[in-house]
């Protein structure tokens, strides 16, 4: 066998290889979406929305019943390249949690939690320029983006979070388009 045969042959195992690659996960993205997992999972989303937006001196995410609010929005308003992602990404945790804390993500303590997704935020991030505009178009949001995103809209947009989290006026008077924030004042519910 002569040399340009090799390489030829390398060549050709290695497009082979990128192509094979390239298929399955554009089939990962475009199957349809299981659901029903994503459903099951209501406690895995309520401890994720919870590390994200923890109770403290206001209700967190939990009090605002965010968890239901993830799951009809991935649902219902997702597109499939994002939902699959979405509970690809639920796995993901769980096997991250098994694998490193040798539990699932409800049982780790707070601190493993924070580690959790701040691993997936990371992961999460996309390339710089042009390749990370190519990557968003083809692939769509990552999965910590999705569930930080959905997180504070859920909450933001709940009684709790919008009475007590944020500060809102029932009937908010006068429009003022342009005025300053005092020391400590929580930012505002409505626009």
């Amino acid at each position: 066998m002569n040399r340009r045969k090799a390489i030829s042959r390398i060549a050709a195992i290695g497009l082979g290889a990128a192509m094979t690659g390239a298929a399955y996960k554009w089939w990962s993205l475009s199957k349809k979406p299981e659901l029903d997992y994503l459903r099951q999972n209501t406690a895995l989303l309520a401890a994720l929305s919870g590390t994200i937006i923890p109770s403290g001196d206001t209700p967190g995410a939990n009090e605002a019943r965010v968890a239901p609010f993830i799951i009809r929005m991935v649902a219902d308003c997702t597109p499939r390249k994002e939902q699959n992602t979405f509970i690809s990404g639920l796995r993901d945790v769980q096997a991250h949690c098994r694998h490193a804390f040798g539990k699932p993500y409800e049982a780790c303590n707070p601190t493993d939690q924070t580690a959790t997704l701040a691993h997936f935020e990371e992961k999460g991030r996309p390339y710089h320029g042009l390749a990370g505009k190519v990557e968003s178009r083809l692939t769509g949001r990552s999965f910590f983006t999705i569930l930080k995103d959905y997180t504070v809209y859920g909450y933001c947009t709940s009684e709790p979070g919008a009475t007590k989290g944020l500060a809102y006026l029932y009937i908010p008077g006068s429009y003022n388009g342009c005025t300053s924030l005092q020391p400590g004042q929580k930012s505002w519910a409505t626009s």
